[in-house]
């Protein structure tokens, strides 16, 4: 002891500035193996092991600084050395208990993420909740910053006072305020009521601007919808209060898909009537809940033929449209090409070519099994029989 109280004041500050910030960083090796030792023991989602990744910087700057804080009445220092780094020390120090904070929201984000996971065919709730988590989350980070940095702007006195004498004009700055942020306190504002109304959640498939896409992120002033292609497309978040849009997945990820074909007046209905089913069946991106041909319209030239499909999401009924379509096609190529659609004229010598061609074409009338209820929705019979 006598050896240290023979060193310059430099000399002994120097010693208790390292020895503080080695013990800080001792403290913060000591809890990132406890925590790794804890997390080892699970094999998924670990809490633990969110905490490490996510404290690990914030704990690098915060336990030294505050081991360096504690320390600092030991130093030797005048007056206004010492103020000058208790100052400095506690502004560092308020700022990395903000990361700290922020860090810990994150883990309890991550812990939240995990018990409501999205990876399901049927995620609706799971959906709200992390709509609702991702718009807390933000807040409440925002709100440990503006406490943060008001923390630090209180720690000096002649700020306190220009605070001081800026309320006597907060009435007028108020407007102004008012006035130049209005768009910006909307869309916050909107944010907040999407997040709790929830027209719309993470994983939505929407159709907005003719774009498809799935809801990839909801911030509190845009949304940004992943497009088919890859593509972005990122929209103001007061644009789904104002404007029409598409959800298909508001209450369900269930859909209904169609296909369309233009076919020739004699085209056999009831033969592809029986390959449509028979396609269906065999295929596992059908849900079995919906599946029927009906004849939708008439032209001069042509009939329209709908095959109304279902499937548990958005994707699996494109891909099952797209199969049946291809399917179907090619079916009526190879068995009956006359039915593809044609321009005809009927040649005939007397009035008894006339009737055979009739006879040729009649047909018995044939039970179709999709029914469409008083709402407009299509059912299977059988189904609304039950």
């Amino acid at each position: 002891m006598n050896a240290f109280k023979e060193l310059p004041p430099f000399g002994w500050n120097l010693i208790l500035a390292t020895a503080a910030f080695l013990t800080g960083l001792l403290f913060k090796w000591i809890v990132n193996l406890l925590l790794r030792l804890y997390s080892k023991s699970e094999d998924h989602f670990s809490l633990f092991r969110s905490a490490i990744f996510q404290l690990n910087k914030p704990f690098t700057w915060f336990l030294p600084l505050l081991t360096f804080d504690l320390v600092l009445p030991l130093m030797e220092l005048t007056s206004k050395q010492y103020t000058i780094l208790d100052k400095t020390t506690s502004i560092f120090l308020i700022v990395s208990v903000a990361f700290v904070l922020i860090a810990v929201v994150r883990v309890f984000e991550d812990l939240l993420y995990h018990l409501y996971d999205l990876n399901k065919s049927d995620n609706l709730r799971e959906r709200k909740i992390r709509t609702q988590i991702q718009f807390i989350r933000k807040i409440v980070i925002g709100v440990i910053i503006v406490l943060a940095t008001g923390a630090i702007l209180l720690s000096f006195s002649s700020l306190r006072r220009i605070g001081t004498g800026l309320l006597t004009g907060v009435g007028v700055s108020g407007i102004i305020v008012g006035f130049a942020a209005q768009r910006s306190l909307g869309n916050l504002l909107a944010g907040l009521q999407i997040a709790f109304t929830q027209p719309l959640r993470l994983d939505d498939a929407l159709v907005a601007e003719g774009e498809f896409g799935k809801v990839e992120e909801i911030t509190l002033t845009y949304v940004v919808l992943r497009l088919w292609d890859q593509r972005r497309l990122i929209l103001p978040i007061n644009y789904f209060l104002e404007k029409p849009f598409q959800n298909w997945t508001r209450t369900s990820s269930e859909i209904l898909g169609t296909v369309f074909l233009h076919l020739d007046y004699t085209a056999p209905f009831e033969l592809i009537r029986k390959e449509f089913m028979r396609l269906l069946e065999a295929s596992d991106l059908w849900d079995k809940r919906v599946g029927g041909m009906q004849v939708t319209d008439s032209s001069e030239n042509t009939v329209e033929v709908r095959l109304l499909v279902s499937a548990a999401n958005s994707g699996n009924a494109f891909d099952l449209r797209c199969y049946i379509r291809e399917n179907i096609i090619t079916f009526i190529q190879k068995n009956f090409p006359d039915s593809l659609p044609k321009t005809r004229s009927v040649i005939a010598n007397d009035i008894s070519d006339v009737n055979r061609f009739k006879e040729s074409i009649g047909l018995q009338p044939v039970e179709n099994k999709l029914r469409t209820t008083s709402e407009g929705i299509p059912t299977s019979m059988e189904k609304s029989n039950k």
